[in-house]
């Protein structure tokens, strides 16, 4: 089988050939047709080419059948991309979420270690109370809740600091 003979054949059965993808191929896979009809000619071509052919059908039987077979082959395989990507994707929000839950059950670790009355400041800043309420509910001046904050961030600061140059 030459070139050009393949060349006539492609033109009479490209209809045909993706009439089998569209029934066959995934919507949302449909970004894969031109691989399936490539695959699908590539296929038709090689047993051309080797005679193996045996004309039970008409040869639009034949190229729809490949087609189909590529058709669903493809959605097997990226069905299962799918899946491996989908596993990648639940480890990696596994890891994200441990390594959060470490991050802050690490920090209430140092947070305890903080002086009291510093650490009462930070947990009501933590809280999302705001400096003037935080004076009136320990009933202190807005300055010292301010100053307070200051220190105790700096010494969760150089705790933190301390643990990561070991």
């Amino acid at each position: 089988m030459n070139s050009n003979e393949f060349s006539e054949i492609v033109s009479q059965t490209k209809s045909i050939v993706l009439s089998a993808i569209e029934k066959n191929l995934a919507e949302r896979f449909a970004f894969a047709i031109d691989d399936v009809v490539q695959e699908t000619y590539l296929r038709a071509f090689k047993a051309l080419s080797k005679n193996s052919f045996r004309e039970d059908s008409r040869l639009s039987t034949w190229l729809y059948t490949i087609a189909r077979n590529e058709a669903l082959r493809m959605n097997q395989k990226l069905m299962r991309e799918e899946q491996k990507l989908n596993k990648l994707k639940q480890n990696f929000q596994t890891n994200e979420e441990i390594h959060e839950r470490n991050f802050f059950e690490n920090f209430l670790n140092y947070l305890k270690q903080v002086p009291e009355k510093y650490r009462t400041v930070l947990e009501f800043y933590l809280k999302g109370k705001k400096e003037a309420e935080i004076a009136k509910e320990l009933n202190i001046q807005v300055g010292t809740v301010k100053s307070r904050a200051y220190r105790g961030r700096e010494i969760l600061k150089k705790m933190i600091g301390e643990k990561n140059e070991k």
